[in-house]
């Protein structure tokens, strides 16, 4: 991991900060100057300087967030040395404020997060908030399947809104499946989500699905090797996927006709290696989505369009054509 001299804060920068600063706007302007003296990264939940420093200090002052109205109210000496510790991690160690505070939201709803599985932050989840439109703008799904669930927020997420369906959530890591488990208990959703430790699709032969949501690794090797430093407290098996960061991938597109029911949709998170993913399948007819909230790299297929190129789909898992 890359030393960030200059970033350091020392023992005398931090007394002096205590015995100046007093407000939370005080404390917050402090953080950000630091942050931009250390030239961290951003992307684990917020992406600029004073949001990240608002999320820690929120969580050293034991408030649910910081609002306009708490600004001038003034901030403890010791409360403020809670806060520098967190600092003093972020900025030195390059650890994720998600990983500091377990906890990160996605569709407006918090999860515990840390180390064994990947900070929340898929596009995926504007789709989830439009009830998957216009896919399933006449319908809802009743059976959906979160493939590579990680943390359990796409499952959960799903769940919440569409109450009626079962939801299976499945992933190779039996420590990523730990926090889906604790995660799913936290919002009570043990009668709807269904966590199952599988690699790719193995748990669930026979079975069927109107929706396939997955979030897989697609990070590829050049990509895994220029990764800022925050990248690096998050399990590698969550993010690299070969060569061309499309090793899983190629298999969930090979597979995923044999567990959508008729009328069904395979929706896909490729990311970077969207530009890959194009070259290998030039005449596949993926359906790649925009946001507006950002965001790029996701997909939508359905399991007539599988179908219809199964063919080739099997011959690029088997390895027969490159």
């Amino acid at each position: 991991m890359t030393e960030h001299p200059s970033s350091h804060l020392t023992a005398e920068i931090i007394d002096e900060a205590i015995r100046e600063l007093h407000s939370i706007h005080d404390w917050l302007r402090w953080s950000v100057s630091q942050f931009n003296k250390a030239h961290i990264y951003f992307g684990h939940g917020t992406d600029n300087p004073w949001d990240e420093a608002a999320l820690l200090l929120a969580y050293s002052l034991d408030i649910a967030r910081i609002t306009e109205n708490l600004l001038p109210l003034r901030v403890t000496s010791t409360e403020a040395r809670v806060f520098c510790d967190l600092l003093l991690q972020r900025i030195e160690q390059r650890i994720p404020a998600a990983y500091l505070t377990q906890q990160a939201f996605f569709c407006g709803l918090s999860f515990y997060v840390d180390d064994r599985v990947l900070v929340p932050r898929s596009p995926i989840g504007e789709l989830i908030s439009r009830s998957f439109e216009p896919w399933f703008k006449d319908h809802e799904p009743a059976r959906i399947l979160d493939l590579c669930t990680g943390c359990g927020c796409i499952a959960i997420a799903c769940a919440k809104q569409f109450p009626n369906a079962e939801v299976d959530a499945l992933d190779i890591s039996e420590d990523a499946l730990d926090v889906a488990i604790f995660n799913i208990e936290q919002h009570e959703l043990e009668h709807q989500v269904f966590p199952m430790l599988s690699d790719g699709y193995d748990a669930i032969k026979g079975q069927t699905y109107d929706l396939i949501v997955t979030n897989p690794p697609y990070v590829d090797a050049e990509d895994m090797a220029d990764l800022p430093d925050e990248y690096h407290h998050e399990p590698e098996l969550g993010l690299a996927s070969g060569q061309d960061g499309l090793e899983l991938t190629r298999r969930i597109l090979a597979q995923a006709s044999e567990h959508l029911n008729d009328g069904g949709w395979l929706i896909c998170e490729v990311g970077n290696s969207m530009v890959a993913l194009q070259e290998l399948y030039p005449d596949l007819p993926l359906q790649w989505l925009e946001f507006e909230r950002g965001g790029l790299g996701v997909f939508a297929i359905s399991k007539a369009d599988l179908v219809k190129h199964q063919h080739r789909l099997n011959a690029q898992i088997k390895g027969l054509i490159r």
